[in-house]
């Protein structure tokens, strides 16, 4: 990463990142992502960067809801330093997951922000529902390798949310090695777990090498 980027503070932790930081957050209730979140989103408004917020939702009416619920402080009527957005209509219009219209579309999230003259930006959403047997969403894991490469050069601050009563412990374990940072109740830290996007990349060409 670039020294000369802006360390910026998640409102969770009191140690200083880079912009272009990706980070896992695993929760086990709706009271610890709550927690989480809402400093995360608070602290990003207080540094004067843009928030994006992408839910498990249909609707931006829902997402709004969400947040609410989850003690996100949202703005009254349209913030444009807090956007929200369905990540099922955005990501999933005709039910197939599709990794590379989420991929692609950070850069222009990013630029956008930075062309209204936000400090920076950032990004989170709930990403459990790519994991609920849509087609496509087996290429999750591979999507959440090449989005540290984009996050880097953005260089956008992004945080995907997994509810860990939805996974078994393999399954959970997958989705570790591909974030450099994880969250897990509420503590930061670096992930001892993590593939560097290339590693990952290669072995995972070396494992469908192999006879089944």
């Amino acid at each position: 990463m670039s020294s000369s980027r802006r360390q910026i503070r998640l409102g969770f932790t009191d140690e200083p990142f880079p912009e272009g930081t990706h980070m896992c957050h695993i929760f086990s209730d709706e009271e610890e992502q709550g927690d989480v979140i809402s400093r995360y989103v608070a602290s990003g408004l207080a540094e004067g960067e843009q928030v994006c917020y992408f839910a498990d939702t249909r609707s931006v009416d829902e997402t709004r809801t969400r947040l609410g619920n989850l003690g996100v402080p949202v703005p009254a009527g349209d913030d444009q330093q807090l956007l929200v957005a369905s990540a099922v209509d955005m990501y999933c219009p005709d039910g197939t997951f599709v990794p590379d219209r989420m991929l692609a579309n950070f850069p222009i999230v990013y630029n956008a922000g930075r062309e209204a003259g936000f400090a920076g930006v950032r990004a989170t959403g709930e990403m459990s529902w790519a994991r609920r047997g849509l087609p496509g969403s087996e290429r999750l894991i591979e999507y959440e390798s090449r989005i540290n490469t984009v996050v880097r050069e953005t260089p956008l601050t992004a945080v995907c949310q997994y509810d860990a009563r939805l996974f078994d412990g393999a399954t959970l374990f997958e989705v570790l090695i591909v974030h450099p940072v994880m969250i897990v109740r509420g503590r930061i830290s670096r992930n001892p777990y993590y593939l560097p996007p290339e590693e990952f990349q290669r072995r995972a060409r070396g494992l469908a090498g192999k006879p089944g």
